[in-house]
């Protein structure tokens, strides 16, 4: 995983691989076939966890899923890695569909689990688009990182706060 998000795939070596394994390279052909396996293998080795759900209001609770997803993303070496997923994926689309049912797949799930608990609260308006919400959440992480901009502190508060407002029901508008 290394290895992908700082060299991406297309440039990763197996000697290169192998001398930061510290064995040789007969050792990591024993147990993978090519470089394709081996990356296939590293992607499906992720499990990007969530962040304990407390059952507190639905605003603390997609703040703390937002800076845990940030939080997991930066540490995977995230979007180095996506980015290679993305470059690979017509020649290597193993790699794409390890990425969506590892990292995207989960979060998108958690982000809707607590937006549907909120709606059925009535915290926020019941023809809500969930899947557009959780689209905005997380396409709000990628926008700031591709700004070059440094995260603040509070990163996700005001997302999280723009987007709730948005989804209150008509006639609750603050």
């Amino acid at each position: 995983m290394k290895l992908i998000a700082s060299e991406g795939y297309g440039r990763m070596s197996m000697d290169r691989i192998a001398a930061e394994a510290g064995v040789s390279k007969p050792t990591i052909y024993r147990r993978y076939d090519s470089k394709e396996d081996l990356a296939i293998a590293a992607l499906a080795y992720l499990r990007v966890e969530h962040a304990p759900r407390d059952g507190i209001d639905t605003r603390t609770e997609l703040v703390k899923q937002m800076r845990h997803f940030r939080h997991s993303f930066d540490e995977l070496g995230g979007m180095p890695i996506l980015g290679t997923v993305l470059v690979e994926e017509r020649r290597t689309p193993k790699l794409f569909e390890l990425w969506a049912e590892r990292i995207s797949k989960p979060y998108r799930k958690i982000l809707r689990e607590i937006l549907e608990h909120a709606q059925s609260r009535g915290e926020i308006d019941d023809k809500a688009d969930l899947d557009i919400t959780v689209d905005m959440l997380l396409g709000g992480y990628y926008a700031h990182y591709f700004s070059k901009e440094p995260f603040p502190d509070n990163w996700p508060e005001p997302l999280v706060e723009a987007i709730l407002r948005s989804l209150k029901k008509s006639g609750e508008q603050e």
